[in-house]
């Protein structure tokens, strides 16, 4: 037995001490241009950014609207979409626990008895025979000693494997809190549409009633009356869609926040004016930025994962050794179990070796086309990432200086009608030249509404693909 022992306790400082069949990791060459394409306006810009990283800018700190940071912080604690992602990175964690118990030996106790009977006919002794036999024992059983690396390397899968899906849950809090600050904006933006034809619509009705009073003496001809009541009806029908935007827009809201009951008005946005803008962010340099995306992390893991899974392959082409061993008490008397005498033991150690099984050898190729899919895979995603990142900052490069024009073309386009407006009522110009003017300063504010909206909706944009608002770290991702 103490010869048992001492191989038992060389096989345990042999597994500890074996070796590993995985390939050595190496991260891949990023598939990316070194720097962003900045261009025109955007290369002036470039250093005019404040220099704050967006991974290292936490949610709470970039936003800083105090209503869309209480939206924020009900979403994180009610959306059934990141309480699923959180159940599914629970899952694989415990499927890690439950693989790296396998490094380790199961102690089992087992305790049995028999009582059975024996007839004459088959009976040595030629008379029926009643027996027992009772036996307590505590022992191993198949237990793999691994020489190898097998079961080491498929413990590193799954955990790089959770790793994975624990990353796949701040990718998919980032796309949450974008997608509310997106649908608070949208109906910030859409509110601001709504009174702009509410107050289109007031400004229609006057010239409406202004234009029939010189009707009725006159002064104006029927046509222009017609003309001005097609406005009011237009202008009525603009409302209508607005307000059927706005609710939609509520009801988007409040199923990403995940309340129960609607939203009240008190805390919904008024108008984009009423929104306080994020803060600046720093795109910085792509490789360091990109690589640090958890969507590229997770990609990461997974290639990871793949790398331990052809380790765990190719152990499997070698000899696998296992070891049972029981120690206990045996008696044909239930009251004699621990008696002096009556003490057992069992050491079973059996080595399996593979001969000839071809599928271990497709499976070790199959592994090795996993990790081809895996790379692929994170050089697709390093890619996509950087086309991402490009088109918002081609956005940003752009933005302020469409948002400047068009603040002119309002201007310009207002005193345009102002003009116009004065000198129909002096009987000098037509209706229609106010018609013209009214249609085109409508048109303008409405431009102008949906470039400050583009204009908050990038910045929040920038911030979610250079890996902003992911952070998993405790209770203050939920703002608390």
């Amino acid at each position: 037995m103490n010869r048992n022992l001492l191989f038992l306790l060389f096989a345990i400082v042999i597994y500890i001490t074996g070796c590993s069949m995985s390939p050595k990791y190496t991260r891949p060459e990023v598939p990316i241009a070194s720097e962003w394409p900045f261009g025109g306006v955007c290369q002036e810009s470039k250093t005019a950014v404040i220099a704050l990283k967006a991974s290292e800018l936490r949610w709470q700190e970039f936003f800083t609207d105090e209503r869309l940071k209480e939206f924020i912080h009900k979403a994180l604690n009610n959306n059934r979409d990141l309480r699923l992602a959180a159940l599914n990175a629970e899952k694989t964690r415990v499927l890690y626990g439950i693989q790296r118990k396998e490094l380790f030996p199961s102690v089992n106790a087992i305790g049995s008895g028999i009582r059975q009977r024996v007839p004459a006919d088959i009976s040595n002794t030629e008379n029926a025979v009643t027996s027992e036999q009772y036996s307590v024992d505590l022992g191993i059983s198949s237990w793999e000693i691994d020489f190898f690396g097998r079961i080491r390397n498929l413990k590193d899968k799954a955990l790089e494997q959770y790793l994975a899906t624990e990353q796949a849950q701040r990718s998919v809090q980032i796309a949450l809190i974008s997608a509310i600050a997106d649908a608070y904006m949208n109906l910030a933006a859409d509110r601001e549409h709504l009174k702009l034809a509410k107050s289109t619509l007031e400004a229609q009705r006057k010239s409406y009633e202004l234009i029939r009073r010189r009707c009725k003496v006159g002064l104006a001809p029927e046509l222009d009356l017609r003309r001005a009541q097609a406005q009011v009806a237009i202008a009525l029908g603009d409302i209508a869609r607005f307000k059927q935007l706005v609710a939609q827009d509520e009801n988007a809201l409040n199923l990403l926040v995940g309340s129960p009951s609607p939203l009240p008005d008190e805390v919904l946005p008024e108008g984009l004016t009423s929104i306080k803008a994020p803060k600046e962010i720093s795109p910085g340099m792509p490789s360091e930025v990109l690589l640090n995306r958890p969507d590229i992390l997770a990609g990461e893991h997974r290639l990871k994962a793949a790398n331990a899974n052809i380790g765990a392959a190719r152990a499997s082409l070698f000899p696998r050794i296992s070891l049972t061993t029981y120690l206990g008490t045996a008696s044909s008397e239930l009251s004699g179990l621990f008696k002096s005498g009556s003490r057992t033991w069992s050491f079973a150690p059996q080595i399996t070796m593979p001969i000839f099984d071809s599928r271990l050898w497709l499976a070790y190729k199959a592994t090795k086309l996993e990790r081809e899919i895996a790379l692929t895979e994170y050089e697709r995603a390093i890619q996509a990432a950087f086309r991402e990142v490009a088109d918002v900052l081609s956005v940003l490069d752009t933005v302020e200086s469409q948002l400047s024009a068009q603040k002119s073309v309002v201007g310009s386009v207002a005193e345009a009608y102002r003009l116009s407006n004065t000198l129909y009522k002096k009987g000098i110009d037509s209706y229609l030249s106010v018609l013209d003017a009214q249609r085109s300063l409508y048109s303008a504010e409405q431009g102008l509404i949906s470039i400050s909206l583009a204009r908050l909706v990038n910045k929040v944009r920038l911030y979610a693909v250079l890996g902003g608002g992911g952070d998993l770290t405790g209770k203050e991702t939920s703002g608390s």
